[in-house]
């Protein structure tokens, strides 16, 4: 019998599967993600609330946090076939070695990083997707979506994609966002926030090499490597705030406690990348000038930029004004109103063109996923 608290639409929706086993080897990771599925909920003893079913609302959370881990496991993956170790943990590619050098001169340890990031992705959208079905819940599939192009650079799998990274507008400004002790964008929604990497958000650039052909001149794979660098960071300030807005909406505090466990984590890579981009805007790699496409990442800590807005050491949050400019400043994550957060990331991640080349079903498919999260409300019992 169908559960009643679980949306009532789930059933016209292709995407949205009882089962999460065919969503695992879409990604070419199958079983080995997983385990057994009988022995995943075997010891259901552990779930605080394993007897009882999720709202509405809190399954319409959980499943647009699902879908987000899904594609941003997507695009990860992209990262690892031809930036990252190779290994059974995120099988795909075989490596890129020029890719590589250049990410590597931002940091040597750049690899095992995206590594490291994209094994958490995966995790989450297979953890989430677990926990719904233990519920009764629909889990989420985006497998009829994987029709986008990749790379054809040595190292790709070449399997068909759900997003494109070779077409981004990087939104940058949170780097000053992050870095400002007088503006928070929940308190002044029309402040803003200068780009720290002007040309990235005037164009469209790659962030992987596209063939062979992007491997050269040097300059040039290195722009690529700084425009993967600064989309990292974009990415995963996304989900510092998502994740902290949702959880306001959350009724079963041990959905509560889902979001706000995975939301760390988020931060922590959030913190790592940017990290990573300051090494792209700072002596001795900056300034750089892409001499193919005029794409430059100008050194921030000199004129006309520098200044605490600009800093590339500042890594953790500048403390800003935060609820009432009666209060005292506090470092905190930024923004976290939740009033259409789930929307917001679409839109954030749509302007970004992550999804060039998808179909209108595709974005149909993510709005109401996120409309649904954003009409949940928070029930106390």
């Amino acid at each position: 019998m169908k559960n009643p608290l679980v949306d009532s639409t789930s059933d016209r929706r292709s995407f949205l599967k009882k089962g999460i086993t065919a969503g695992a080897i879409g990604v070419g990771l199958g079983a080995t993600l997983l385990g057994d599925p009988s022995s995943l909920f075997a010891q259901s003893d552990d779930l605080e609330e394993s007897s009882g079913p999720l709202s509405r609302g809190d399954a319409a959370l959980l499943r647009f946090a699902a879908a987000a881990e899904t594609l941003e496991a997507d695009f990860w993956i992209q990262y690892n076939e031809l930036g990252g170790i190779q290994d059974s943990e995120v099988p795909g590619g075989s490596g890129n070695p020029v890719y590589t050098t250049a990410l590597k001169n931002l940091d040597e340890d750049f690899d095992q990083y995206i590594h490291d990031n994209t094994d958490d992705e995966i995790t989450h959208f297979t953890f989430l997707n677990a926990y719904l079905e233990s519920k009764g819940a629909d889990a989420v599939n985006l497998d009829q979506f994987r029709t986008l192009p990749g790379s054809r650079a040595t190292g790709s799998s070449g399997r068909a994609r759900l997003t494109n990274l070779t077409q981004l507008t990087l939104d940058t400004s949170w780097w000053t966002r992050y870095r400002s002790s007088n503006n928070n964008p929940d308190l002044d929604p029309n402040f803003v926030f200068p780009q720290a990497v002007p040309d990235l958000h005037k164009g469209q650039f790659t962030a992987i090499p596209r063939s062979d052909a992007d491997l050269g001149p040097k300059r040039h794979i290195q722009a690529i490597a700084n425009t993967a660098a600064f989309h990292m960071p974009t990415i995963e300030q996304g989900g510092n705030s998502l994740y902290p807005s949702m959880a306001q909406r959350a009724s079963s505090v041990e959905v509560l406690r889902i979001l706000i466990s995975i939301g760390p984590t988020e931060t922590m890579h959030f913190q790592t990348w940017s990290d990573k981009a300051g090494a792209t805007v700072s002596d001795p790699l900056a300034p750089l000038h892409d001499p193919t496409n005029g794409l430059t990442f100008p050194n921030i800590n000199a004129s006309p930029f520098g200044g605490e807005l600009f800093q590339s050491n500042l890594i953790m949050p500048e403390p800003c004004p935060f609820l009432s400019r009666k209060l005292p400043k506090c470092s905190i994550i930024r923004p976290t109103k939740t009033t259409g957060a789930a929307m917001a990331v679409v839109q954030f991640l749509t302007a970004m063109g992550l999804f060039i080349g998808q179909s209108n079903e595709f974005f149909e498919m993510l709005k109401e996923l996120a409309t649904e999260a954003d009409a949940a409300t928070r029930q106390c019992t």
